[in-house]
């Protein structure tokens, strides 16, 4: 028996492919979001095909409202009613103090980060909801412990935009939860993925590691354990919950 629907968006690589594959395994028909990385999204749904998972490949700029219909719009029409959003895309830039960073730069952090969680959480929202005819479901945003770091010398938009994400996230949990919808947050640390590369940095959770009370970094899968765990039924009285996931940063 299917577990429902999801819609991961910014799965074809890292976490959210992680997630992707691990919700397939519990039963979830699983919609791959990306924006870019068709070749790793096409690798990811051939993987998931061939252990006998249904899912599915869309392409779409989760900064985009129509993109993010046409998103919403196909994963119901090849896999059925919605349950479950998890709004994992994000994109970070090269690492820089604040005194390098300009608007341009943050606008496109934001765009992704930030009003793409909107995005897709408005439509979750039209579709799910008790209110409008759904049958309620799941929201899990991924969020990062740069949100309470700040990422200073780094990351520092990047750490905004994970704050905002932050509190959108509480503010829903509670308005959310009388419409049969749970929101909860993840919130990674330092993970091994290819997202350090785009910073400039790959080696970077090698270098941070010292400073990790379990003294190293964390896999993408631990972090998506959490993700379908709060997806699940298992937790269905989880509602505004933050998870860290950082090995005790």
């Amino acid at each position: 028996m299917s577990a429902g629907t999801v819609i991961i968006t910014g799965a074809g690589r890292g976490i959210g492919a992680a997630t992707a594959s691990l919700a397939a395994a519990e039963g979830y028909k699983v919609c791959i979001n990306y924006r870019q990385r068709k070749k790793d999204a096409d690798s990811l749904l051939q993987q998931l095909g061939t252990q006998g998972h249904e899912a599915i490949a869309v392409a779409a700029d989760v900064g985009s409202a129509d993109d993010v219909k046409r998103l919403f719009d196909t994963a119901e029409e090849k896999l059925g009613p919605l349950t479950a959003l998890v709004n994992n895309a994000a994109v970070v830039e090269k690492q820089t103090a604040f005194s390098g960073l300009d608007e341009a730069r943050l606008r496109r952090i934001l765009d992704v980060n930030v009003i793409g969680a909107f995005l897709c959480t408005q439509e979750a929202v039209a579709r799910m909801s008790v209110e409008r005819g759904g049958r309620g479901g799941s929201i899990v945003n991924v969020s990062s412990v740069a949100a309470r770091t700040g990422s200073p010398h780094e990351y520092i938009d990047y750490a905004m935009s994970k704050g905002a994400l932050d509190t959108m996230s509480a503010g829903l949990a509670r308005e959310l939860a009388p419409l049969g919808i749970r929101v909860n947050t993840v919130r990674p640390g330092f993970i091994y993925t290819d997202m350090h590369a785009d910073g400039g940095e790959p080696g970077r959770v090698n270098r941070l590691a010292e400073g990790i009370p379990l003294a190293r970094g964390g896999g993408a899968e631990e972090v998506a354990r959490a993700i379908v765990w709060l997806m699940s039924e298992e937790a269905n009285y989880a509602v505004g919950a933050v998870l860290d996931v950082t090995g005790g940063v």
